[in-house]
């Protein structure tokens, strides 16, 4: 998963005159709006690496967030997350997400009542296979040098 560190807009006009940072691209409002709604993880997978063991956004195995309930409202770019497997941590949380014109799928899991300017990073993950019922996140992340997808395929509940 990659991590990204949230920095304020003072810091980034001391040291830097121009910045590729994630966080100063322009949004892709027509993906948001696919996003938006009410979705399940139906699965979790890592194409050829099926034996090894992912901690998903610094909160559980990545199996367990099979089953998980996710909310994108598109408009303020909030939403809450759930994790509902059995025999898993119990987890809710409020979040922040959007996503920029890469496709980029920005993403911040906050403690409640946390302001999203308050949280200092957040993960990036590429938005795939966009349909009206459902769509991928596909995160990369380095297993013994190579990297590797890690894929979580939501399915729309309403």
């Amino acid at each position: 998963m990659k991590k990204i560190f949230l920095v304020t807009a003072i810091a980034l006009a001391l040291f830097s005159c121009k910045t590729s940072s994630v966080t100063a691209t322009k949004l892709d409002r027509g993906i948001q709006t696919g996003v938006k709604g009410n979705w399940v993880i139906s699965s979790v997978s890592y194409p050829g690496s099926e034996y090894i063991k992912v901690n998903s956004f610094q909160i559980a195995d990545s199996k367990c967030f099979e089953g998980s309930t996710w909310k994108f409202v598109s408009n303020n770019n909030k939403g809450n997350m759930a994790l509902t497997k059995y025999d898993c941590p119990v987890f809710s949380s409020p979040i922040t997400w959007f996503v920029n014109s890469n496709g980029e799928f920005v993403l911040k899991v906050l403690d409640a009542g946390e302001k999203a300017k308050k949280v200092r990073d957040g993960y990036v993950l590429h938005v795939a296979n966009l349909t009206d019922s459902s769509f991928q996140l596909v995160d990369k992340i380095n297993v013994g040098g190579k990297l590797t997808d890690v894929v979580y395929q939501f399915q729309r509940v309403n």
